[in-house]
């Protein structure tokens, strides 16, 4: 199955706004690693972006794991990009 990188961007003050979404984004990321829909995700040290590599069928299937995530939903990602990503190793 294809792999895709998600490149995205934190919403100033991440920190203090992602605190009533946390948990549930946490719960939801481990239900995909679980199911292996996520293989890796996190933010850079300066909390300013996300990244995460997906494996799913299409980019419209990882948008939408995306976009279902209560950091998007609420605002605390405000952009974000999706490459397929062939992993030489």
């Amino acid at each position: 199955m294809p792999k895709y990188v998600m490149w995205g961007s934190y919403c100033d003050d991440v920190l203090e706004k992602r605190s009533p979404y946390r948990q549930a984004h946490l719960d939801r990321l481990a239900k995909l690693k679980e199911s292996g829909a996520l293989v890796t995700i996190g933010p850079t040290q300066d909390l300013t972006q996300v990244f995460g590599v997906y494996e799913a069928e299409d980019e419209p299937t990882v948008r939408q794991l995306v976009e279902e995530d209560p950091y998007w939903q609420n605002s605390i990602w405000t952009e974000y990009e999706v490459k397929e990503w062939i992993q030489a190793f």
